[in-house]
């Protein structure tokens, strides 16, 4: 049985263990989008992760609604990521870039620009924007010249992504956001081929997919999806049948990896009250499965062991632990992690969690 610190291989990559660091938004970019210094020290504290999936990352402005998020759509971003991704090679680790478009969860604001969607709706929440949260303007419906367009900014950021020397990327498929709002028929009233039947609503994420996979190589492509549950608004009358076809059709595209972040009825974080598709999926996804969601070092331990789940990806407690992999070896108590901090800007609650020898040594 397959514990937390053995190697997997994940298409292209190699990994020393299977805790992965889980994409964790949190604002120290700057207004163009573009990495920090402050990012290098960050992700390089946590290196010792089999592999980092970087915090979501724009493939456009259009696409970009999250207020100093960082993006991958032109040079100067490209550049700020480079001694990113420089600092966690450096310190013997893996990261992959996760392109992001949010879709109709983006404020005009932000963007300069009405919001794209599979269809014309409104995002139920309020929006972060550079003036605090406000209501989300309704999404106009993608045109295929808009489709067009922005398969052609994912293909963009993934050849940027390769020119940062990441090791890959994540296609940021969940969580309400654009490709999610195509699959999920509650967001998706289309009557084109992209939607009304399951294999239509397929598509935008088969099209993405290979459009990623053109740039960067299919053994360098994963994609994360949220098959159970209401994410931001984005839900579908049949949760296990949809994402049961998704992972026939990621098994057909030879998609190496899925992070799947599938919550329970007591997860702190927008928690779902469906029985689990995960089980489902893997009778016919051959590929690494990553699960995601509140787990520790036992739970982790007991999914891996069921079969499930490949490999664990931590969002919060890799947050608040830099050295994460360590103290799930060692047993050891975990830092809390400081909401307050989240998106805050600066190194607290950033880089200043202390590693486990530092607490220790006091």
């Amino acid at each position: 049985m397959p514990t937390l610190f053995d190697p997997v291989e994940m298409g292209a990559l190699m990994l020393p263990n299977r805790v992965i660091m889980a994409p964790l938004t949190r604002g120290r970019a700057t207004k163009a989008a573009v990495p920090t210094d402050l990012m290098r020290e960050y992700y390089a504290q946590r290196a010792a992760a089999g592999l980092i999936i970087s915090e979501a990352t724009g493939i456009s402005r259009e696409g970009l609604g999250w207020p100093y998020a960082p993006g991958l759509w032109n040079d100067n971003q490209v550049e700020g990521w480079k001694p990113v991704v420089a600092a966690v090679h450096d310190a013997g680790g893996r990261i992959v870039a996760q392109l992001w478009h949010m879709g109709r969860l983006v404020h005009d604001s932000v963007s300069g620009m009405q919001p794209v969607s599979a269809s014309a709706t409104r995002g139920p929440h309020r929006a972060y924007t550079y003036d605090g949260k406000q209501e989300l303007p309704e999404a106009r419906a993608a045109t295929a010249d808009d489709i067009a367009r922005i398969l052609g900014d994912y293909a963009a950021a993934a050849r940027n992504a390769i020119a940062a020397e990441f090791d890959g990327v994540q296609i940021h498929g969940a969580n309400g956001y654009l490709i999610d709002q195509f699959l999920r028929d509650g967001t998706n009233s289309r009557e084109d081929d992209y939607g009304g039947p399951v294999e239509n609503r397929l598509r935008l994420m088969r099209e993405v997919i290979a459009a990623v996979a053109s740039e960067v190589g299919i053994a360098r492509t994963g994609i994360r999806l949220s098959p159970i549950g209401e994410s931001q608004g984005a839900n579908d009358s049949d949760n296990a049948a949809l994402f049961s076809a998704a992972a026939e059709a990621l098994e057909d595209l030879a998609v190496p990896w899925i992070e799947l972040r599938e919550p329970g009825p007591h997860s702190t974080f927008r928690a779902a009250h469906e029985p689990a598709v995960s089980p489902a999926m893997r009778r016919v996804y051959s590929g690494r499965v990553v699960l995601n969601s509140d787990f520790v070092g036992a739970s982790a331990e007991a999914k891996l062991g069921e079969g499930v789940a490949d490999a664990i990806s931590f969002g919060r407690p890799f947050l608040a632990n830099p050295d994460l992999v360590t103290r799930l070896h060692e047993g050891a108590a975990l830092n809390a992690a400081d909401p307050a901090t989240f998106y805050s800007r600066g190194r607290e609650g950033y880089t200043d969690y202390p590693v486990l020898t530092e607490q220790e040594a006091a």
